[in-house]
């Protein structure tokens, strides 16, 4: 059984920049377009960026776009979300997951794997 692992949370200043490393073990991870989810207590999760199993196309939600990056590495299995200018409202639990199909999909249901995530706290 393969398993995605988050790394990369913590505490920063509004303003400020972090690096979410999400490596993925036991499975073909070019055959996976890879998705960016984050979730704060409440409320639902919400997609936040995606990345085509290529690495060409990415798409990303409008409240962290032209902030944040998605990028991946199939020679090392790991997707990255690079975050800059991080906001309070940024704050929340973010989770990587992988989805079995060609498409770029921003609706978690649709998603297969997903890893335990990390937390990322940005005080304000």
């Amino acid at each position: 059984q393969g398993q995605l692992a988050e790394s990369g949370g913590g505490l920063v200043q509004a303003g400020g920049s972090l690096r979410l490393s999400c490596a993925a073990s036991g499975r073909t991870f070019r055959k996976y377009v890879m998705g960016w989810f984050r979730q704060t207590p409440g409320k639902e999760r919400e997609f936040v960026a995606a990345i085509s199993r290529s690495g060409t196309n990415t798409n990303y939600a409008p409240s962290v776009k032209g902030r944040f990056t998605i990028l991946r590495d199939n020679a090392k299995n790991t997707v990255f979300l690079r975050m800059n200018s991080l906001k309070h409202e940024d704050t929340a639990v973010y989770y990587c997951a992988a989805d079995e199909t060609t498409l770029i999909r921003t609706t978690d249901e649709n998603y297969d794997f997903w890893g335990q995530g990390t937390q990322v706290t940005v005080s304000s």
